[in-house]
């Protein structure tokens, strides 16, 4: 927790992060959410049964989202210090990172309930799922690797060892391998998932600390936060070189994208969020600016546009942002 003197700081840091453009949003509504005023995490939709899974992580669950009806239909208990979330809709799973327990826990999406448990590493975070291997990548945080689940199986096949901390674990579906923020060797590594092992690694100057991690497969490009220096780099993926660099909240955590507007959201833990239009090499922004406290966390619904922020105290009580894109 924050003591008040740097919780008005990073305040004040926020409001002068945000004299910029306005964010290309119209704000729809606040949906209250169940439990206690504790931290969220990651975010994950499965737009075909209009569900969103929210990592409440503080309360040690996941809450299930209906999109279409905008309230709460679920919530599922027993997932200690939950980080990570991941939609599978092929498999009719969810991915859960349990960091509490060390594991990663799979919610049967037909029933709500808990299928399956498996061990996940030292700290499991982020999650990334190869449909044409069948692989689930867990981005172990501390441990400094990436834990390798066989989805079919239900078991771990493989440790890759990254040599530094693991930030986002990202599948490219355009060459077929998994790519990982290593947050404290400042690049990029790239994974065959089917040898399981590290064929490449490229250097990302101009990031410190890089930790969020979004791919673009169809432009063949790259996002990277960098959280210890507020920057966000474009990181080709045909010439495997960074392209670009903007100025993002101070300390940037999720990334969501919109393919039909092609636009890119990056939530901080500053509670800034910067948005930009995708060009041919690069990120132009479009605005930036306090959404609100703690709005470090983002999902994007590629049907209507609408972005979703969890945040942990609205006026007493954890809420639901629910804003729409403006075009301007």
């Amino acid at each position: 927790m924050l003591n008040v003197p740097a919780w008005l700081a990073l305040i004040a840091a926020a409001a002068i992060a945000s004299l910029t453009a306005p964010l290309p949003i119209a704000h729809i509504r606040d949906v209250m959410l169940p439990g206690a005023t504790t931290r969220f995490d990651y975010e994950s939709i499965d737009a075909g049964r209009h569900r969103l899974y929210i990592a409440h992580l503080g309360d040690s669950e996941v809450l299930i989202f209906d999109t279409r009806h905008e309230r709460v239909i679920g919530r599922v208990g027993g997932i200690s210090n939950v980080h990570g979330v991941l939609a599978v809709p092929s498999l009719g799973l969810v991915y859960a990172s349990a960091t509490g327990t060390n594991e990663i826990v799979g919610i049967d999406e037909a029933t709500g309930r808990i299928a399956t448990r498996m061990p996940g590493g030292i700290y499991p975070d982020g999650l990334a799922y190869d449909p044409s291997a069948h692989l689930l990548f867990v981005s172990d945080e501390t441990g400094g690797t990436d834990t390798v689940i066989d989805a079919q199986a239900n078991k771990v096949v493989a440790t890759i060892t990254l040599g530094g901390e693991a930030g986002n674990t990202q599948f490219d579906s355009g060459s077929h391998r998994m790519f990982v923020a290593v947050q404290t060797r400042n690049e990029l590594a790239e994974v065959d998932p089917v040898n399981r092992r590290i064929v490449a690694r490229y250097p990302l100057p101009g990031c410190a600390h890089d930790h969020g991690l979004l791919i673009d497969a169809d432009h063949r490009l790259a996002f990277v936060a960098c959280d210890n220096n507020s920057r966000l780099l474009t990181f080709d993926l045909q010439s495997h070189r960074v392209t670009g660099s903007a100025t993002v909240g101070a300390d940037p955590d999720v990334l969501a994208f919109d393919p039909g507007l092609r636009r890119l959201y990056v939530a901080a833990e500053s509670g800034v969020v910067a948005v930009f239009a995708e060009t041919a090499h690069g990120a132009v922004t479009l605005g930036r600016g306090f959404l609100a406290p703690h709005a470090h966390v983002v999902a994007i619904d590629a049907a209507t546009h609408r972005a979703y922020f969890p945040l942990q105290d609205v006026a007493g009580r954890p809420a639901l942002r629910i804003v729409e894109a403006v075009r301007r």
